[in-house]
């Protein structure tokens, strides 16, 4: 169908791009996203697909908004804090422009829903921040056969690709064939996040995902763009397909989604259930009660101690660890946080190699302290 009177108006700054013009401004309305996440990639794309003009955008997103995620997930408002994300995001979207038809998807993406969910849509745009969600997005889109608009942050570094085998380029697991264990690598929530970089990279999302539909220009098929917003330097990677790829290889091995690929793993000893070195909020106030001698370890920055710290606890930021767990008594309840469980756990292996039989780590963190525990203790 012929743009109306109105869509000629509203995007009018478009058309008169002799690569957009009418022909590629109806291919926008016909086209359709899938964006996964509302965060801080999420939001500024968004943003800008649903502003373009894109005729069906999907939102992913099972998350409720908190305060601390203001400062860089620009669709959402105070208003909506301690509301579902979705339902945020929404209300946003349909404000900047009700033409565009949002299908909210509250679930988000699960090993049961991808497949039939990534089938229903051209693009698929990956705002998550976690690996298994990551590597589970890849492989289902490969496996629908739909590209993937990939971004990442990184305190102040950011990450762009087009995962899209279908047309010749690699997949996610062709960059980075090896999930990263618990810890490995510190998410937003340990390392911090410069919020306008979530902007730039959310955008250039956006704008990957435009060109996809528009077929026009060249879309970051086989390149990993690499920001670097204290520098400002940009760089462009070569990225060839694996033939060795275990997805998109010449004899994969994955062929279907199982769960199993898409969990973490603890390298823990041998004797080392996770019943054993996880210990829930509760349990752990529970033991710190009924012995005196019980010492709570606190493994976070100094900074994020003058934060909120648990009465009591003893600080020695992970990174030093090694250095001075010799001062730890070895006869004693050893009670390790941080503040969402993640670097707790990797101090608790080190100190359970060590001898360390009786440390746990305190599932949560002092996230989770704060939320059961000490309600009116400060967050971050």
């Amino acid at each position: 169908m012929a743009l109306t009177p109105e869509e000629l108006s509203r995007y009018s700054r478009h058309l008169r791009l002799q690569e957009v013009g009418q022909a590629g401004q109806e291919r926008l309305r016909a086209g359709s996203v899938l964006v996964i996440g509302m965060g801080g990639l999420g939001s500024p794309a968004a943003l800008y697909l649903a502003a373009a003009g894109v005729g069906r955008i999907g939102l992913a997103d099972f998350d409720k908004v908190e305060a601390h995620n203001l400062q860089r997930q620009i669709i959402h408002t105070e208003a909506g804090v301690g509301g579902p994300k979705l339902d945020s995001a929404m209300e946003r979207l349909r404000a900047l422009n009700s033409g565009v038809e949002l299908v909210p998807h509250p679930e988000g993406v699960t090993v049961d829903n991808t497949r039939e969910l990534f089938g229903q849509y051209d693009v698929i745009l990956d705002g998550t921040d976690n690996f298994p969600t990551r590597y589970l997005n890849n492989d289902a889109a490969f496996l629908a056969g739909k590209p993937l608009v990939y971004g990442s942050i990184f305190q102040f570094e950011g990450q762009v690709s087009v995962f899209d085998p279908a047309s010749g380029g690699p997949c996610y697991r062709c960059l980075f064939p090896r999930m990263p264990a618990p810890g490995e690598v510190p998410n937003c929530d340990e390392a911090g996040v410069f919020g306008a970089l979530c902007g730039t990279v959310g955008s250039t999302q956006a704008l990957e995902a435009l060109k996809l539909i528009m077929g026009i220009g060249e879309p970051l098929r086989g390149r990993l763009l690499v920001l670097d917003t204290l520098t400002q330097r940009q760089t462009t990677i070569r990225v060839k397909p694996d033939p060795a790829c275990p997805l998109c290889g010449a004899q994969p091995g994955i062929t279907t989604l199982d769960a199993a690929n898409y969990e973490f793993t603890c390298e823990t000893e041998p004797d080392m259930s996770e019943s054993e070195i996880e210990i829930d909020v509760h349990a752990a106030k529970a033991v710190l009660e009924a012995n005196n001698g019980a010492v709570l370890l606190d493994v976070r920055e100094p900074y994020e101690a003058d934060i909120c710290q648990v009465t009591g606890s003893r600080l020695i930021p992970l990174k030093e660890l090694p250095q001075r767990f010799s001062d730890l008594p070895k006869d004693k309840p050893l009670l390790v946080y941080c503040h969402h469980g993640m670097r707790s756990l990797r101090a608790t292996e080190f100190l359970r190699r060590q001898g360390y039989e009786q440390a746990q780590s305190v599932i949560g963190g002092i996230h989770s302290w704060a939320e059961e525990i000490e309600p009116s203790m400060q967050r971050y």
